[in-house]
């Protein structure tokens, strides 16, 4: 579908309400949360209904939507949830996915059986895109988790079809140990076709989100739909009521990219040639994938499930969280007048930034633009307090349509297309119905933000790309993670190699991700909530130190290219987890490594 025909500004921003608590024990909430297949309308109202996954509560059936609805804890109060793989149709036959699967990458791989799972298969010529059942496991993204509960890429399970082939393999490689772990730990086994975890939500009050994490699929499974807030509030380390803006005037925003095909389909490549031109012929035991696309950038901007919605705000304060939810696109966002102006435009109004993934900054920090890598949040506070009803703002992105190497729009990139990417939603002043109570931005004091202590290790980690050893002529076969020899060259890692990061129970580390490659890569490190250090160029050995919006905990972080990007994390949860590149192709394609906390 031509992105230029789809109308603008037409439907509301749906805000996800709370997700519907299944039930309510002395000891923590209980959720039953299903992905399941239903169609949405995602487009203006009057084009086609688009068919998606998402969440929903079993018990509450009008809770299905994408994005999904968000899971509202509270500090100290464990969260339950019985994540169910509900990808059946009506008669209880499993449900093929709605994006090409591409069979040659080291992924899930159901039809390998007990001992071809969570491999990497061979063939003599081009497979079809799988058409089997769908695996899913569930990763709460920022949480504080232990192992059985993180959603181990290796974890994944079936739904409970009736027309599964025998030899398939029903669940991945770690679900039988983490079902095992979960009983010993809590008295709950899993009953097949889904899996229960528990978090702890001892953590600061922050904005988490969930999302698939399956070996080898997450790029495509969380593109059909599933994916929603997590909220955690309250403890020592929230506002109290009335400070911030409140209710109906805070809202979480997914910002992501889409592309629709003219029958309101989702689209996303079925061949490789769509990234490079590559066609084939696939050569068997050949390193590039024939389906797969090392990135993907939609033509459309979807914002809470629609496409460049609107929203009426009143002259007052806002609280927006952001959320980059894209695949592979970077945004650079900004509030201004006029939606088509020449880029770089100058901003109509500033974003007081008040908080990252890890919770809230030392202090507020005044931004004329936010920057979001993949997967971070941005907790803002947008004040419309002095414009007149009937005023209209945009919301912008400068980001590029490709890869993003740092820098500045219109000088070392070409930013987003004005007419279709560039632009994200538009607010519309309306009257002002109460009056606001809420603390001005400049004004606030944000809880006190106590750093971490000494690191007792550095730890040399570094960013790859490797190029295809059989086939010339053909963008890089993969971005890698990896380590770094004694002599500081990159060691290329895949994901079955053997562990190389490896932190001691309780301690705290500065890792040193080293960028290898052309590209700018939003580095996500399971269990922990890290602090950046600093930042240093390849050539220039001089740090800088992380940004004014970096400076509370955070579980994402820009890696630039040619430089070493530090952080450091405390280590306080025995067990297996991943650290991984969140352009979520990379992740699919090797660029994600197990570590392991003993």
């Amino acid at each position: 579908m031509d992105p230029i025909t789809i109308p603008k500004y037409e439907d509301s921003l749906v805000i996800p309400p709370a997700m519907p608590i299944s039930a309510i024990n002395g000891g923590f909430d209980y959720y039953e949360i299903a992905v399941r297949q239903f169609r949405q309308q995602i487009l203006p109202t009057g084009l086609p209904m688009t068919t998606v996954w998402s969440y929903g509560s079993v018990n509450h059936p009008g809770s299905f939507n994408y994005p999904a609805f968000t899971i509202e804890a509270d500090f100290h109060r464990p969260v339950r949830v019985k994540w169910i793989n509900g990808l059946v149709d009506s008669s209880g036959k499993f449900l093929p996915h709605l994006l090409p699967v591409d069979p040659t990458l080291h992924w899930a791989n159901p039809p390998g059986g007990i001992n071809g799972r969570d491999t990497h298969p061979t063939f003599t010529s081009t497979p079809d895109p799988y058409s089997g059942p769908v695996p899913i496991v569930t990763h709460l993204h920022g949480g504080h988790t232990t192992e059985e509960s993180d959603g181990y890429a290796e974890a994944w399970y079936l739904p409970t079809a009736n027309n599964i082939e025998a030899g398939f393999a029903t669940e991945g490689s770690f679900y039988e140990d983490f079902k095992r772990e979960f009983f010993d730990k809590h008295g709950v086994t899993w009953e097949p076709g889904s899996a229960t975890f528990q978090y702890a939500n001892d953590q600061r009050a922050s904005t988490l989100w969930y999302h698939d994490h399956t070996l080898g699929m997450t790029r495509l499974n969380v593109y059909a739909g599933p994916a929603g807030f997590y909220l955690i509030r309250g403890g020592p380390d929230d506002l109290p009521q009335g400070v911030l803006p409140g209710a109906k005037y805070e809202i979480p925003i997914a910002i992501q990219d889409r592309s629709f095909n003219t029958d309101g389909s989702l689209f996303y490549p079925s061949s490789r040639a769509f990234f490079d031109g590559f066609t084939g012929p696939y050569i068997p035991g050949s390193d590039i994938a024939p389906i797969f696309n090392p990135e993907f950038f939609g033509n459309t901007i979807v914002v809470n499930g629609r496409t460049w919605p609107k929203l009426e705000v009143e002259p007052r304060r806002y609280r927006f969280r952001f959320l980059n939810g894209c695949n592979s696109r970077f945004l650079i966002l900004k509030m201004v007048i006029n939606p088509t102006a020449k880029r770089p435009e100058t901003p109509f109004l500033p974003f007081w930034q008040i908080g990252s993934e890890g919770g809230f900054l030392p202090k507020p920090v005044m931004l004329q633009e936010l920057l979001m890598g993949l997967a971070e949040r941005a907790d803002v506070i947008v004040d419309f307090t002095h414009l007149r009803a009937g005023t209209e703002v945009y919301l912008i992105n400068e980001g590029p349509d490709e890869p993003f190497g740092g820098g500045v729009p219109g000088k070392d990139f070409a930013p987003a297309d004005p007419e279709t990417t560039g632009q994200v939603m538009k607010f519309v002043v309306v009257p002002l119905t109460s009056q606001d109570d809420s603390t001005l931005p400049q004004r606030l004091v944000l809880p006190a933000f106590t750093p971490l202590g000494a690191a007792t290790n550095t730890r040399k980690v570094s960013l790859n790309e490797e190029d295809s050893s059989v086939l010339e002529g053909v963008g890089p076969r993969a971005a890698l993670l990896g380590t770094l020899d004694e002599n500081g060259n990159p060691v290329n890692m895949n994901w079955d190699d053997p562990i190389t990061e490896n932190p001691d129970l309780n301690s705290i580390e500065i890792w040193e991700i080293y960028n290898f490659t052309e590209d700018a890569h939003p580095i996500h490190i399971h269990e922990v909530q890290f602090q950046v250090v600093d930042r240093e160029e390849f050539d220039r050995r001089r740090r800088r130190p992380p940004e004014d919006w970096e400076t509370g905990f955070k579980d994402t972080v820009i890696a630039y290219p040619g430089e070493i990007t530090r952080v450091k994390a405390l280590f306080d949860n025995p067990g297996l987890f991943v650290w991984h590149c969140h352009i979520v192709e990379h992740e699919d394609h090797e660029m994600m490594r197990p570590y392991r906390i003993s």
